[in-house]
């Protein structure tokens, strides 16, 4: 890929008429009443479907203006030759100077994808094999502790993109579990968690998966050395040598073979990740370890394959019927133009509770830049700041703020259409489920029009003088996006949305999405605030931090 073209594109497109016009478009009152007061086909106009997923925008501060333009802007920034390229295996990754492959964990077998002369499809599908191999041995009872006991617990250790992907679709997914095997995840280094859930667990029957993509996260290996004393403490006491409990309890997944060998992996018991997979975009891979010994490999294939038809939807669709290169558009033109600097997402279902975290790590870890990929200062708003909750506790929680807050924030609204439909005896949980679809889209409704809403069922005139502090003003942005139903498919297919959504932001901001430089200096000062709680005061640091310090210290 061509730096200095890319540049001189994105200068292009900066320059660009649209981009002024959207600037100007942006200065405009904007009323969602009025909007769909004068517009009896909005809705309609404004949404759109891919598989699984239909996606409402109507409720966004736009219009067709607006929309034409984006998609203009979206053309100068040349977004589909940066989707060829993601998808090619080219070096999008200008940083650390790679490509970013995690369309490619989820290609069928019979794809091919040459990068630097290596098909990489074919080290994926190996992988797979791997993964499949492993799973199958702990879901089939026959992989045993050191004291010859099945397998009954699995703990997931890692951090970040090898927590959170993991966890969040293990979560989303556990009602198409078919095993008794339970499947946990600890990614605190300060040990609270681990040490909570060894209290209930029997070290003969206990597995440990080791994710790690460099492994030499601190975080992640300070709660494998802790896991391996604690089985350690028992296997002595059985007998057992601590080469059969490496052996026989830990599987590491890591792009460093060495260090996994050197931390006592076995060499069959390692999986293989690769420099070009990025942590938060590598649940698709081996990393998904955890999700395949619960859900089952054919069902972790069919996570795989919602990723892949929503990658094709990206690389095909019209812009104007794209849900992903809608969904960052509007994202832009929210953060960048209107200055709507907040975003929510909201699950109206319980089973996505950890979506919210999961997209607030994909979002600003990749967005959160202020210095475009050809290290120009950034002058506009790039990546809002993100977070969420699942809907019935969001309501009882920041709802308040939403409706009646001084700050504007945009929202995603998640929900699934079907549950509990298939079977009589489930008539009550049925009803819930459609009391929370209602919630969801009462909710959303009462955001964009606030006090109007009420008024329009009631017959009554709003008052806006009247009791003020229960007035809702309404005019908050939302995207709803509905599921038909919640399947490893359509949850690879969502995942995968936002994924793209990422990306599109990203190319029209000219920003890096797949480095994350902003972590790094603080994990290095923590390196030497530790040598320094362990020894004398050096003076090296600021009086707060040396005063601070010492107070640890004295009570240490």
């Amino acid at each position: 890929m061509d730096a200095i073209k890319d540049k001189t594109a994105f200068d292009s497109a900066r320059n660009s008429k649209y981009w002024q016009q959207l600037q100007t478009l942006a200065t405009q009152p904007w009323s969602l009443a009025d909007l769909f007061a004068h517009d009896d086909s909005r809705a309609a106009r404004f949404s759109t479907k891919a598989g699984a997923l239909y996606m409402d925008y109507s409720k966004q501060c736009l219009d067709e203006e607006v929309l034409a333009n984006l998609l203009q802007l979206a053309e100068s920034c040349e977004i589909s030759r940066r989707i060829d390229a993601l998808m090619q295996g080219a070096m999008v990754n200008t940083s650390e100077q790679r490509a970013a492959l995690h369309t490619a964990l989820r290609l069928p077998e019979t794809a091919r994808l040459n990068v630097d002369g290596q098909n990489v499809v074919a080290d994926v599908h190996h992988s797979l094999v791997q993964v499949a191999r492993l799973s199958e041995r702990v879901r089939h009872g026959t992989w045993r502790g050191f004291s010859g006991k099945a397998i009954t617990d699995v703990v997931n250790i890692g951090v970040g993109g090898s927590d959170l992907g993991p966890l969040m679709a293990t979560t989303a997914l556990d009602e198409w579990a078919d095993t008794e095997i339970a499947v946990h995840f600890v990614s605190n280094m300060d040990g609270t968690q681990l040490d909570n859930l060894l209290k209930h667990l029997n070290p003969e029957t206990t597995l440990f998966i080791i994710s790690s993509k460099s492994f030499g996260t601190v975080d992640t290996l300070s709660n494998a050395k802790t896991a391996l004393s604690w089985l350690l403490a028992t296997a002595k006491l059985r007998a057992g040598t601590e080469d059969s409990v490496l052996r026989r309890h830990f599987i590491g997944i890591s792009a460093n073979s060495e260090k996994m060998s050197a931390w006592g992996i076995h060499s069959e018991h390692q999986l293989q990740l690769w420099e070009w997979v990025g942590g938060r975009f590598s649940l698709w891979s081996a990393i998904g370890l955890a999700i395949a010994i619960r859900i089952g490999m054919p069902k972790f294939k069919a996570l795989l394959s919602g990723a892949h038809s929503m990658d094709e939807h990206f690389s095909e669709a019209d812009f104007a019927d794209n849900l992903p290169v809608l969904l960052g558009l509007i994202a832009v033109w929210n953060s960048t133009f209107l200055q709507v600097n907040a975003h929510t997402v909201l699950p109206y279902d319980g089973r996505l509770s950890y979506l919210p975290s999961y997209l607030t790590q994909l979002e600003m870890e990749s967005n959160g830049k202020s210095v475009t990929q050809h290290g120009d200062d950034i002058d506009y708003d790039t990546c809002p700041i993100l977070w969420g909750e699942i809907g019935s506790n969001a309501q009882h929680a920041f709802y308040q703020l939403l409706h009646q807050g001084t700050q504007q924030v945009s929202c995603d609204f998640i929900a699934c259409v079907r549950r509990y439909s298939d079977n009589v005896k489930n008539a009550p949980l049925q009803q819930q489920h459609e009391l929370s679809l209602a919630n969801c889209l009462a909710q959303s409704r009462v955001l964009a029009f606030g006090n109007t809403a009420i008024a329009k069922i009631a017959g009554a005139k709003v008052d806006a003088d009247a009791d003020k502090y229960k007035y809702y003003r309404g005019n908050q942005p939302s995207t709803t996006v509905l599921i038909d139903e919640l399947t490893p498919h359509s949850l690879g297919a969502l995942i995968a949305l936002y994924e793209h959504k990422v990306y599109v932001m990203a190319s029209i901001w000219d920003i890096n999405p797949f480095d994350q430089w902003g972590v790094e200096m603080g994990k290095q000062m923590a390196e030497s605030v530790h040598h320094a709680m362990q020894h004398e005061n050096s003076g090296q640091f600021d009086t707060s931090t040396e005063q601070l310090l010492q107070h640890i210290k004295q009570l240490s």
